[in-house]
């Protein structure tokens, strides 16, 4: 597990949040550079249009040899439940603050949401680029708010990639690996689902015990509903499958259910076969 780090990234609107998940991508080479267009996280063409994060996307990047499991986290005030489950499969959140704006209302009540959550906070001033940037004001507003010294604060600029290395550094200096389960009998928690025309249901899950594999049947333990794996992977962006997925991994899982209701977000998923035992 030493190998693996889970974070999300917490910023108000427009303050660079995506900018700075596109560039990660691209420092880390998970996207060829061809490949990139902007705000690769956001799929939705609202989101796109709007410039804000709606739907939650999972990427995993690899990074001096550790695997970094990026979620993304909505910026706008109507999405507080969407943040608070991306923040119950973390480990670790990244802090953006606008250095020509200030800290935020929301950006406020999602940090709450993490400190409660437990998480290891990474701040980081950006757009320090910009004439307009007050990079002494606002970091001492993060260091009122966080109770940090001024040189834990990282300034960076996401739109021409200056100083995103040293993030992705001090988030695996920073955020703790996660806790090795993997003999516990399987859980994951499902922060986000949706039915896909072609596929069926389809779970994003952080994997909190034991290990999923392609094929096994799997229960969720609030609905009751059973299913089968028929994939599992991460997303590198795109859907990439793998043999299974073990403790502290974040990936997806392609299931035979018919409908989201059976696998809610916020559900655990579990393997059939405990419960067969109990019933010989």
């Amino acid at each position: 597990m030493d190998n693996i780090r889970n974070f999300c990234i917490i910023a108000h609107i427009d303050h660079g949040k995506s900018t700075l998940a596109d560039r990660m991508m691209e420092i880390t080479g998970t996207v060829d550079k061809r490949e990139m267009k902007e705000q690769l996280l956001d799929s939705m063409d609202l989101e796109r249009e709007k410039g804000i994060t709606i739907k939650l996307a999972p990427v995993r990047m690899k990074w001096q040899g550790v695997e970094l499991n990026l979620i993304d986290t909505p910026g706008h005030v109507d999405f507080s439940y969407e943040v608070s489950r991306s923040l119950a499969a973390c480990e670790g959140a990244v802090l953006v603050v606008d250095a020509t704006q200030g800290i935020q209302a929301q950006t406020l009540a999602n940090v709450y949401l993490a400190l409660e959550a437990d998480l290891t906070i990474v701040p980081v001033l950006n757009k320090i680029d910009l004439p307009a940037a007050d990079t002494e004001k606002v970091s001492n507003e993060i260091i009122s708010l966080l109770g940090c010294k001024k040189a834990e604060i990282l300034l960076i600029s996401a739109k021409t990639g200056e100083g995103v290395p040293e993030v992705l550094n001090a988030i695996i200096d920073k955020v703790p690996a996660p806790e090795n389960n993997v003999e516990k009998p399987t859980r994951a928690l499902i922060f986000d689902s949706y039915f896909d025309d072609y596929r069926g249901v389809i779970l994003y899950v952080r994997l909190v015990d034991g290990a999923v594999a392609k094929n096994d049947e799997i229960k969720m333990l609030a609905t009751g509903a059973q299913g089968l794996a028929l994939e599992v992977g991460h997303l590198s962006p795109k859907m990439t499958p793998d043999p299974k997925l073990s403790t502290g991994e974040i990936g997806y899982i392609v299931t035979n259910l018919k409908t989201t209701r059976e696998a809610k977000v916020g559900d655990t998923v579990t393997l059939a076969k405990y419960f067969k035992k109990e019933t010989k």
